[in-house]
């Protein structure tokens, strides 16, 4: 069984769907990422997965557990975490509270589990005690993917990640963001840069006007027409 099994999500902001009929998978180990011309609903189908819009219809099934109608807050028990593009870090707390309170949701020993992720960021283990806030963009990216970590999920789902960031920072990002599925964790992204998804992910999914126009391994994905799919011509 993967570790997140989408199964026909339809979601949206009113009574209209943006997204109709999507399923996807992400095994462990492995990075899967979302591509699609702006408005196809990537970060609308993110958001249907981990609460924060309730699907019309379809499933989400995580470990084997149908987490479709819990509540936002109890999903990372479950093994699910997800984190935001904007406002993903709590700026006034330093980087050592911000891991803590991604710690509360966690069984584990919360300090064990501390050392255990700053060895992974080790930029952030130099700058434990510095405020989030006087972190720079990159930075605080790592913090949140960081902080998300705290609670050992299975899946981690990465809204662009990227975004905004200087080329050496995105390389930072999406290395750690490999490393992290090599940890056997499922990383789902949405990404806006193609290059990078191809470059970076073992599988991929294309979504065009709210629906999973296409999905494949990176190389498959790589032999197709792109730039007639993201302009709806294939």
């Amino acid at each position: 069984m993967p570790a997140l099994c989408a199964e026909a999500v339809s979601a949206g902001y009113g009574r209209s769907p943006i997204i109709t009929g999507i399923s996807l998978t992400a095994e462990l180990g492995t990075v899967t990422t979302i591509i699609g011309p702006n408005g196809a609903g990537k970060s609308t189908f993110i958001k249907s997965l981990v609460g924060i819009l309730r699907p019309m219809s379809g499933r989400v099934i995580v470990n084997d557990v149908d987490i479709t109608h819990l509540a936002g807050h109890r999903i990372p028990g479950h093994g699910m975490v997800y984190v935001p593009q904007n406002d993903n870090v709590f700026k006034r707390l330093t980087v050592r509270e911000n891991l803590e309170v991604g710690g509360f949701a966690s069984r584990a020993d919360p300090r064990s589990r501390m050392e255990e992720v700053l060895g992974i960021f080790t930029d952030l283990a130099k700058a434990v005690d510095k405020k989030a806030g006087f972190l720079s963009g990159g930075q605080q990216n790592l913090l949140a993917i960081a902080r998300a970590l705290m609670v050992d999920p299975a899946v981690i789902l990465l809204d662009e990640p990227t975004a905004g960031l200087s080329p050496a920072y995105t390389d930072v990002v999406w290395n750690q963001i490999e490393r992290i599925s090599h940890l056997n964790t499922a990383a789902v992204v949405v990404e806006q840069n193609v290059e990078r998804a191809l470059k970076h992910s073992d599988h991929v999914h294309i979504f065009v006007a709210g629906r999973n126009h296409v999905n494949g391994t990176a190389d498959e994905i790589a032999s197709l027409d792109l730039p007639s799919i993201f302009l709806g011509r294939s």
